[in-house]
């Protein structure tokens, strides 16, 4: 063949750079040559054409490097080399590799399935009790100025409701020994239900307060919220949920910005515990009322009362793990004669269902008055 060359862009598919060639067409295949240099030689029945992306014609060979190119932009040209190439448009190695990309994506896919379903809670269950304690109140502190403002920052307070609630909580907590380095709070909002941070800050809410009818069984609830904190549940929980991420931004430090306190108080509030964690907790709290000779079956007539009143949200202790019927007859197989004395006395337990009383709201103090001369 004595036609004159083609002049073509050449791609090596090693580097980025473009090279411009002259395309000599060969008995039994072009040849590529940048001056006297022969860049490349490819038998017809090797070439094949690749997506143009609007240069003309652009061949690849089966037999030179993936990413090699030919680009001929003349029309003319690009005729001349296809009435060469017998097997220009034969594809089915294309459809082979197709078929393994899909096979792979689908592949991937069931993989990060299985991750999330069974690898996540068990990376959780062993990497949660390796947190350091002091991690862990941390992110329960930065976290706890976004809980309290999610509800409006409407917290009730009195000095004898206070002590009350601190005198239950501190038997339970001694009872187990568990530390618990932040006094407890009450929510000002009618939801039955109580939330343990992480690091252990309590919050019971003021529904859960009215719809308790003795102190046993709101410290039924409380001692409920203490088997997650002594179970590091809600790290668990966090974990599962932002995955190595989360744990990059833990062994780093990046826990303390507004955007990961929101993250980490809308995954307690959106998420719900497993149904093991709820049974754990449930354990712990009979465990604790019985050490203080108090039987746990109160608390499983409290979440039966409630359940149907209320739709409970994720990170509620009504949160159906197991739904009340089936719990109340587990704590009715741990029911024990009460022979401990009781956890608040009358004036307590009615100052702490008054918590939130209007008559217990502190005024705003004014400034004195300037005196007159």
């Amino acid at each position: 063949m004595d036609e004159a060359p083609i002049q073509a862009k050449y791609f090596d598919g090693a580097s980025s750079r473009r090279r411009d060639v002259l395309v000599s067409l060969r008995p039994d295949g072009l040849l590529a040559q940048e001056g006297a240099e022969t860049l490349a030689f490819w038998p017809y029945d090797a070439i094949r054409r690749a997506d143009s992306g609007g240069v003309g014609m652009r061949l690849r060979s089966a037999r030179a490097a993936e990413l090699a190119r030919l680009d001929i932009p003349d029309e003319d040209d690009a005729r001349r080399v296809a009435a060469l190439c017998p097997r220009l448009d034969d594809h089915a190695g294309g459809r082979v590799s197709s078929g393994r990309i899909v096979l792979w994506s689908l592949a991937a896919t069931a993989s990060i399935l299985l991750i999330a379903v069974f690898g996540l809670p068990l990376l959780a269950d062993r990497l949660a009790p390796m947190i350091p304690r002091s991690w862990e109140a941390h992110i329960g502190n930065v976290v706890d100025g976004q809980f309290k403002a999610i509800f409006g920052n409407k917290t009730c307070a009195s000095e004898d409701g206070d002590a009350a609630l601190a005198k239950l909580v501190g038997a339970l907590a001694k009872a187990h020994g568990l530390d618990l380095s932040s006094s407890p709070a009450v929510i000002d909002s009618r939801v039955p239900n109580a939330v343990a941070l992480p690091g252990g800050r309590i919050y019971v809410f003021r529904g859960m307060i009215e719809a308790a009818e003795t102190p046993d069984e709101l410290a039924g609830v409380i001692g409920h919220e203490m088997g997650h904190v002594a179970g590091r549940d809600g790290m668990r929980r966090l974990i599962q949920s932002g995955g190595t991420s989360y744990l990059i931004g833990l062994l780093f430090g990046d826990v303390t910005g507004s955007g990961a306190a929101i993250w980490i108080t809308r995954t307690l509030l959106d998420s719900a515990y497993s149904r093991d964690a709820e049974t754990h907790a449930d354990d712990f709290a009979a465990a604790a009322l019985a050490k203080l000779g108090r039987s746990p079956e109160p608390l499983g007539e409290l979440l039966v009362r409630v359940t149907g009143e209320k739709k409970a949200s994720p990170m509620s202790i009504l949160a159906s793990h197991p739904v009340s019927g089936e719990r109340l007859e587990r704590l009715r197989a741990r029911k024990i004669v009460a022979t401990g004395p009781q956890l608040l006395d009358f004036g307590e337990w009615r100052a702490l269902k008054a918590i939130c009383s209007k008559a217990n709201a502190k005024p705003v103090d004014k400034p004195a008055d300037k005196p007159r001369n």
